[in-house]
């Protein structure tokens, strides 16, 4: 499975008998799936089917489908008011010889309101039936569009992600691997502190000062902060390189990251440790805001 982001945009038509329909669909980045339906007046019993076709896709985002139904040509019918009718009928034989008794001409009984109406001809059952498929089918092809968009964008992020975090790693090998964070170093800058400290007030509890800089070097030890951040970027390469929808997974890495390389910096003894750790934050902050476009 490849990565996709969650934005993107797809258009699908076509035409059934006499109507022509169009899709199109917008995907932004969201929290979860958030759909949006526009449809014209009469299709809303095509709804369910619309949500279900969408979230068999995708995961996440917010998606707004938009369709479009046009008539390319009107058809009309004279629908007959038989009531009407009748009781018109009614009539005339009521008056008898007080009317002209000459047949009733057309143009007369059009002219009376109410007795032919002229509207719209409606469709037959098995006509709506494959308008309706055929707009649904046509869905179908625009959510392909759309997941086919969102994963090529997917893939170019994929390249960008790959790169911040082999670049949190090359930081981490760098705080790892820096001459502060030696045994010997450590003690000999604890040592220099002992003594300039016990040449001001010589008469310091040495076993206690000796104490508190055990537990002082063992709170700046860095070593359980570089293992996580360590443990973190193979996860987040294994899944960068898994695909489908891992942006929430990868987002938490994220937030991981960060708290990692904030310790790193609060307990940083070496300008170079501590130039690092900044470069950490920029590289995961980066990380984060590209990771908020994933599915």
């Amino acid at each position: 499975m490849t990565l996709q982001s969650m934005t993107g945009f797809a258009r699908s038509e076509g035409t059934s008998g006499r109507n022509r329909y169009a899709w199109e669909l917008r995907s932004v980045n969201g929290k979860g799936l958030d759909m949006r339906l526009r449809l014209p007046p009469g299709l809303e019993r095509l709804e369910p089917d619309v949500r279900r076709l969408i979230s068999e896709k995708f995961s996440r985002g917010n998606l707004q489908a938009t369709l479009t139904l046009t008539v390319a040509e009107t058809k009309v019918e004279a629908v007959l008011n038989r009531d009407a009718l009748a009781a018109v009928l009614a009539l005339r034989a009521e008056l008898g010889d007080l009317v002209d008794p000459s047949p009733l001409r057309l143009d007369t009984l059009m002219g009376i309101r109410g007795l032919v109406d002229i509207r719209e001809a409606e469709e037959d059952e098995e006509t709506v039936a494959a308008r309706d498929a055929a707009i649904l089918a046509s869905l179908d092809e625009a959510i392909g569009h759309l997941q086919r968009m969102r994963e090529g964008e997917g893939k170019a992020l994929a390249v960008v992600l790959r790169s911040q975090v082999a670049r949190i790693g090359e930081l981490t090998g760098i705080v790892e691997t820096d001459p502060s964070r030696t045994p010997e170093e450590i003690a000999r800058k604890l040592s220099f502190q002992l003594a300039a400290l016990l040449q001001e007030a010589p008469t310091l509890d040495r076993d206690r000062l000796h104490a508190e800089a055990a537990l002082l070097a063992t709170k700046a030890d860095l070593r359980e902060e570089i293992d996580r951040l360590k443990a973190h970027v193979a996860a987040a390469g294994e899944l960068i390189d898994k695909g489908g929808p891992v942006g929430r997974r990868l987002d938490f890495l994220a937030q991981e990251f960060n708290r990692e390389s904030n310790t790193i910096c609060s307990k940083s003894n070496s300008a170079a440790v501590t130039s690092a750790g900044i470069e950490l934050k920029v590289v995961i902050d980066q990380f984060r805001e590209q990771v908020q476009n994933l599915e």
